[in-house]
């Protein structure tokens, strides 16, 4: 089988966009996009085969005409490369199994040209029915956007839902129908490298970035040729593994399941979300793709899904050396009977299922139940009307050049950027500031600011930082380089040249980070501080006097200690993707202002790990600085995060006041409204994103000092003032009691509207009636 890759040089982005143009393009990339002519056919066929009624009588049909083979054969995917997983051994005749009808799905088949042709192997079986191409498509196919918890940093769940339709319809175009995000996970440790893939650490920011993420990469409804198939991962907890490592056991009580990391999912289901991925993890001693709790009881069951379930890559197998099930037949049949519908490169529903029904320890009720949940999306996705409708090379080659998809790029990047600290107004750049030098080992990286998961990105054509400074400052700023030292290692040869280089400059613009491969998944790490000797390289940058910016590049938080606290200014950039480079400078130059907020908490030291901002006050809190004696606090380290959840500056400062609630008591079924007013009293426009917490001060289980429950962002000029609103009702003071009730306690709560977890402007407390 030859595999082919396109190679589409993208285009430019030559200007910034206004607010109106921002709206604009959001509103051009999501809507459905119109067929091409010879398309229009089929898509109107498509349509037509769309209702659900009749969509199940064909999924009935079909099944009937089915041997029990050809059922498992739906039910199993195979790799077309070995790109996302460990390298198989498995020697089989792959065109062979597609032609028979062996195999229901692919992974890693991209390109009109593959998927066609071997679309085309599939259309041989003795009942014609077209394969899936499924594809890691996290933050972009070709146009590489923020990695997504770069993206949740936005808090803007228009942005996000436009970088995820833009990828989906670059994917649409090159043949493939479904990717493998959004991940969901609620991640509270930056240990584990798949922190990246998500949107953080909080329930409800993540709940609504899930529900974004799927309406973007999916539209309003499956079948569109610029819209793929979503899926749910990692069904359930696996952001919780045991000391941040990845693949490792979850130890969790049902309350902290339903509360913090169940939540998301439902959202994605209930935005309509098509698929759902398993996790690599137990859950309490359970593989998690032989747990009936959690595919049967909770998914299928309680939430009523009617999607199907996807293994994990190799996740069935690794059942044996969980020690949960002996034999790989044995991991077949747990998985089936637990809920898991699809075998992901594990070859063991394949080479085994047929038996185990035959043997009567799988019921052929499930196996029709799966295959039927599998037809289904193909039926809705009008592959059985064209099989060919996402493989148009035209499509293909105009959808991958089309410009707007790079301007969205730098959109969503710009928003995505954390401004830390901002000494004396450091940043923006000023005109006067004609000599500037970019120092560090990621000022002139392009692949580092793809970051990881970049399934077809030509990464040359990334633009990098100081690409970017240098089209920005143009003749008006004379601009140097050196890069100091590496990511990692422990050479300083390059100290001296740098800091010769600073000497001479007006300000210094400092690039560090991790490199891109050391965040994501099987990335985690013991160490989480900048690698290297690039704190040191700051050390001696500092010390020539000159104002130091601070550019930090990662896939989660790191620790910068010796930088958090004597640089003049700090801008964190995640790995921001296509026009990375463009979009800090925009930044840096003041061209946008800052608007993004940490999803996550950012510690000062590994030791206080993990470190959600939604902490317990505890028996014994500390109440005032240094009063940790018989506390709970550390001897050697500051119970507080280096930064909070919710953190971000911005040029401009808001002043909130006016607050107000529109009643100071609940009755049942009431709901009341706190008001609040915001005011730009700086000399820029700029977003900021208010934020509502609540409290409850005493229930049956005990509750966090603050728990995120609403959020707005707003854009206001010098001057302007803006009242948010917030409708609090049960599903705001609600949570999961120990009997696993959602329900909301009569009592008092506290609620605060504020910048960040740690910077409340406003309060006032509100009694619930029983």
């Amino acid at each position: 089988m030859i595999f082919r890759s396109w190679k589409l040089a993208p285009t430019s982005v030559k200007s910034t966009l206004s607010a109106a143009q921002t709206l604009l393009l959001l509103g051009a990339l999501l809507a459905p996009a119109a067929p091409a002519a010879a398309q229009r056919k089929a898509a109107k066929s498509a349509v037509k085969a769309a209702p659900a009624a009749n969509v199940e009588q064909r999924v009935a049909a079909l099944l009937a005409q089915m041997t029990l083979e050809e059922k498992i054969g739906q039910l199993t995917q195979y790799s077309g490369r070995e790109v996302t997983g460990p390298v198989n051994p498995r020697q089989t005749d792959l065109l062979n199994q597609i032609r028979s009808g062996q195999v229901g799905s692919m992974l890693n088949v991209k390109g009109v040209a593959d998927t066609r042709a071997i679309q085309a192997e599939a259309l041989k079986a003795r009942l014609k029915i077209p394969l899936l191409f499924g594809l890691d498509v996290i933050h972009g196919y070709q146009t590489v956007f923020p990695v997504p918890l770069g993206e949740a940093a936005s808090w803007d769940l228009d942005a996000i839902r436009l970088s995820a339709h833009v990828a989906a319809r670059e994917a649409a175009a090159s043949g493939v129908h479904w990717t493998f995000a959004p991940m969901v996970d609620v991640g509270r440790d930056p240990r584990w490298g798949r922190v990246m893939e998500g949107a953080g650490e909080d329930t409800y920011l993540g709940s609504q970035i899930a529900r974004a993420r799927v309406l973007g990469f999916q539209g309003e409804r499956l079948g569109g040729t610029d819209a793929i198939m979503a899926c749910a991962k990692h069904f359930a907890a696996y952001g919780a593994a045991i000391a941040g490592r990845d693949y490792n056991a979850v130890d969790l009580s049902p309350q902290q399941l339903w509360e913090v990391y169940l939540p998301p999912f439902k959202a994605s289901v209930d935005a309509g979300v098509a698929t759902f991925m398993n996790s690599f993890n137990t859950l309490n001693g359970q593989p998690a793709t032989g747990s009936s709790y959690l595919q049967r009881d909770i998914l299928k069951g309680q939430w009523k899904y009617p999607g199907f379930v996807v293994s994990d890559w190799g996740s069935i197998r690794e059942m044996v050396p969980w020690g949960y099930a002996p034999t790989p037949a044995d991991a077949a049949q747990k998985a089936l009977v637990a809920g898991n519908d699809m075998d992901m490169e594990n070859d063991v529903y394949r080479t085994t299922l047929a038996q185990l029904v035959k043997d009567g320890k799988v019921d052929v009720a499930l196996v029709d139940d799966a295959a039927g949940r599998i037809l289904r999306k193909k039926f809705e996705l009008g592959l059985f009307d064209d099989p060919y409708k996402f493989s148009d090379l035209k499509r293909e080659k105009q959808v991958l050049a089309d410009p707007q998809h790079r301007t969205a790029a730098r959109e969503v990047a710009r928003k995505s950027m954390v401004l830390l600290k901002n000494e004396r107004n450091t940043l923006p750049l000023s005109a006067q500031q004609r000599r500037i030098v970019v120092i560090g080992p990621l000022a002139k990286s392009k692949r580092d600011l793809a970051g990881s998961w970049t399934v077809y990105a030509d990464t040359t054509q990334i633009v990098s930082m100081y690409d970017g400074l240098q089209q920005r400052a143009g003749k008006s700023a004379e601009l140097r380089y050196a890069k100091g030292c590496d990511i990692t290692g422990s050479s300083r040869a390059g100290f001296a040249q740098a800091v010769e280089a600073a000497k001479n400059a007006d300000v210094v613009v400092l690039a560090v980070g991790e490199s891109w491969d050391m965040s994501g998944e099987a990335k985690s790490r013991v160490d989480i501080h900048l690698p290297g000797m690039q704190e040191e390289l700051f050390q001696a940058l500092k010390a020539t006097g000159k104002p130091v910016v601070a550019v930090v590049f990662g896939g989660r938080p790191l620790i910068f200690n010796q930088i958090a606290e004597q640089a003049d200014a700090i801008l964190y950039a995640w790995f921001p993707g296509s026009e990375g480079g463009h979009a800090l400078a925009d930044v840096l130059y003041g061209d946008y202002n800052p608007a993004g907020k940490l999803p996550s908490t950012f510690p000062r030291s590994v030791g206080q790990l993990p470190l959600p901002y939604t902490q317990y006050n505890t028996g014994r809190p500390v109440t005032k600085p240094g009063d940790i004696r018989y506390k709970s606090a550390y001897i050697d380290e500051l119970n507080t995060p280096r930064y909070a959840f919710g953190h971000g500056l911005s040029y401009t400062t808001f002043r909130y006041d006016n607050l107000q609630l529109s009643q100071p008591k609940l009755g049942t079924g009431q709901t009341a409204q706190l008001q609040c007013t915001v005011t730009n009293t700086g000399q820029r426009a700029g977003e900021e994103v208010v934020q509502l917490y609540v409290r409850d001060l005493v229930a049956s289980v005990v509750r966090p000092l603050r728990e995120l429950k609403g959020f707005q962002k707003i854009n206001l000029k010098p001057g302007e003032s803006r009242t948010v609103t917030f409708t609090i009702g049960p599903d705001q003071l609600a949570f999961y009691n120990a009997q696993l009730q959602w329900a909301a306690e009569p009592g008092e709560f506290e609620l605060m509207i504020g910048s960040a977890s740690d910077d409340i402007r406003q309060q006032t407390k509100l009694e619930l009636l029983p």
